[in-house]
């Protein structure tokens, strides 16, 4: 069952669990997704000694903003300050953070911006490199179609009409199929039902290739996040080989800006769910990256 927290900008709806002494990690699940991915891994946390905390991000589930004048900014620093505002709620001076898809990209951020209350990342199925985001190569242009096309009015109107079909085709073209069920995919889609889903949605995708523009309140932190040239916090990537979105080239040679500790790990015929995919073999991962 959820609890919430109140920052400074939101309602976070998280759910917490594990012994309340253990050490802290955040898991930020990604997009189309919500904290049920995170299912099959809680148990082996917990059953380790762990704490876990997992958030539904802005615009999922029943987290909500406080105000209607925030803007809905979808930017992965505006999300970083989120994850950073709970865990000031909970009181939690440091913790270790897993992220997935977005919150892979978010766990980066904390690592690089605020190093010192981010004890170790785990992120899957997303790389990093310093700075703005650059071309892809035209292959992951071609599997990078729905951000794209989130940048047309009609790709607007497409995402506010049918969000949850709109989230469906990725599942079913992200992964080999046959991985998910018709009740998983109704349990998660529920999230999507969040207000503030569209419109995080198409800020997050039009933001990162500078076809929007950003919140001027989180300036300062994407300042600081896109001037770092490198990440002291020691990390563990783990990376599908089958992944349907994220090419497992583009996550390859990403050692060279870590300087805190780096393992990349690929997960054969895995997609871009691991988690939910091949959670024995992400747990088996996790477990010896965390108590390290």
């Amino acid at each position: 069952m959820s609890q919430f927290a109140t920052t400074p900008i939101l309602r976070i709806a998280y759910e917490d669990g594990g012994p309340k002494d253990g050490p802290p990690v955040l898991l930020l699940h990604g997009w189309p997704d919500d904290p049920r991915t995170y299912d099959a891994v809680v148990p082996a946390l917990q059953a380790a000694g762990f704490r876990t905390i997992v958030p539904y991000l802005r615009g999922f589930g029943a987290t909500s903003f406080l105000s209607d004048t925030t803007p809905r900014s979808g930017e992965m620093v505006a999300m970083a300050q989120d994850a950073v505002d709970l865990a000031d709620a909970l009181a939690l001076k440091t913790f270790a953070v897993v992220g997935h898809d977005w919150g892979a990209r978010i766990a980066y951020v904390l690592a690089a911006t605020f190093p010192e209350c981010v004890t170790r990342i785990a992120a899957l199925s997303v790389g990093w490199a310093p700075g703005e985001l650059s071309t892809p190569s035209l292959e992951q242009v071609r599997k990078y179609w729905y951000q794209w096309f989130m940048a047309t009015k009609r790709g607007k109107e497409t995402v506010r009409r049918d969000p949850k079909s709109f989230a469906r085709i990725q599942w079913e073209t992200w992964a080999p199929q046959g991985w998910f069920s018709e009740e998983e995919f109704a349990a998660t889609a529920k999230s999507f039902e969040n207000p503030d889903w569209p419109d995080i949605t198409l800020h997050s995708y039009t933001v990162r290739w500078g076809e929007a523009a950003k919140d001027p309140r989180h300036g300062d932190l994407d300042r600081r996040a896109m001037a770092t040239r490198s990440i002291s916090v020691p990390t563990l990537m783990i990376q599908g080989g089958a992944d349907g979105v994220t090419l497992a080239a583009t996550t390859d040679g990403k050692d060279k800006y870590f300087t805190g500790g780096y393992r990349r790990v690929v997960l054969d015929g895995v997609g871009h769910f691991p988690t939910r995919e091949a959670p024995d073999a992400v747990n088996k991962l996790l477990l010896a990256f965390l108590k390290a």
